[in-house]
């Protein structure tokens, strides 16, 4: 059985850009953005020779530990989605706007003043660079348009629906790039669709595909829809998004123009009858909690790997973590890796 990272993995000690898994209040902090500019403005052109450095480490460390598609770990994004957002014109970080986040925290975020439009590539050479480290297929996320619209403030569409196809099309620009390229596994996150049901139905899926307009059939498209971590280890009274929303998803992200959907499983179990309803494509299933320090057993990840066989095709499941492994230490999550690897290996 095939394994998985879904995007972020701890920066190595020596890369001093910022990280809101690790910033003064985690999430909460009131810019989630702070720090980015005014690290390389101070590290200049030494900062790319250190992003490339732990790129190529944590990739490899990806596949010594049994990880058959490894992502380049984020490590050049200050978070998963504003780093794409510097990218686009149209959208200031100069003057940031106050906003609620995810229904429960105010923060200051970049803010919409003009129409989108993509810029020079960008995410070509972080592939790149992350590819060279290994044979293996590196895969490139990319941040949804539900989850972007949530994650600034629009002062120029006014309508989220027309905010989210403008990013979609501006996405999709840099996505084609990526395959263009030869990047042969990419990834759109869309956590957002879990919180939203109504906004994902309704339009967000759409836009999904929009993203992958295009893309020659080589690809394999993916979406990775969690439902919401805290912003420190084992607290477990963060509100998540409603477990029914996967219900709701299913049978739409089924028929839809992508080819792989990333769900957790692990923080908080589905009723595995979920995977019933993914008729067609691969999933990705959340076995290793990325907010709890307790290292999983391979008996406990082996277990439910089995179970979830009993619902799906063997050949399409794929084991992952639930979410991105940013708020775990090197350490864990070296021992939570190999155990996800040895018990989907031994499968």
């Amino acid at each position: 059985m095939l394994t998985t990272t879904i995007g972020a993995y701890p920066k190595p000690d020596y890369v001093p850009l910022p990280d809101w898994f690790h910033a003064e209040g985690g999430t909460d902090t009131p810019d989630p953005t702070g720090g980015y500019a005014e690290a390389w403005a101070e590290w200049g052109g030494k900062l790319e020779q250190i992003l490339d450095r732990a790129t190529v480490e944590v990739v490899r460390e990806q596949v010594d530990l049994g990880i058959d598609v490894p992502t380049d770990g984020e490590i050049r994004r200050e978070n998963y989605i504003h780093y794409h957002c510097r990218h686009i014109a149209g959208i200031d970080f100069e003057r940031l706007a106050e906003k609620t986040m995810r229904g429960h925290y105010r923060a200051r975020l970049p803010t919409v003043r003009a129409p989108l439009a993509a810029t020079a590539p960008f995410l070509v050479r972080d592939w790149r660079v992350a590819q060279a480290a290994t044979e293996r297929p590196v895969k490139i996320t990319v941040p949804g348009p539900l989850t972007i619209t949530d994650s600034i403030v629009d002062a120029h569409y006014g309508d989220p629906a027309r905010l989210g196809r403008a990013l979609a099309e501006v996405l999709n620009v840099e996505i084609r790039r990526l395959a263009e390229a030869g990047c042969r596994w990419i990834q759109v996150d869309e956590p957002l669709f879990a919180r939203k049901a109504e906004e994902a139905l309704a339009y967000g899926v759409e836009n999904l595909e929009r993203c992958f307009h295009g893309l020659p059939a080589e690809v394999t498209r993916c979406v990775h829809i969690c439902c919401g971590y805290p912003d420190e280890v084992d607290r477990e009274n963060y509100p998540k998004a409603p477990r029914e929303a996967y219900l709701r998803l299913a049978p739409v992200l089924d028929a839809a123009a992508v080819d792989a959907i990333s769900i957790e499983d692990a923080h908080r179990h589905n009723d595995l009858r979920l995977l019933e309803r993914f008729t067609r494509k691969t999933v990705m299933l959340g076995v290793i909690a990325i907010a709890r320090s307790r290292v999983e057993t391979v008996e406990e990840v082996r277990a439910r790997l089995q179970a979830a066989l009993a619902h799906i095709d063997r050949e399409r499941l794929m084991a992952a973590p639930d979410c991105g492994l940013g708020l775990l230490t090197r350490d864990q999550v070296r021992a939570k890796l190999r155990v996800m690897a040895a018990a989907a290996h031994a499968l």
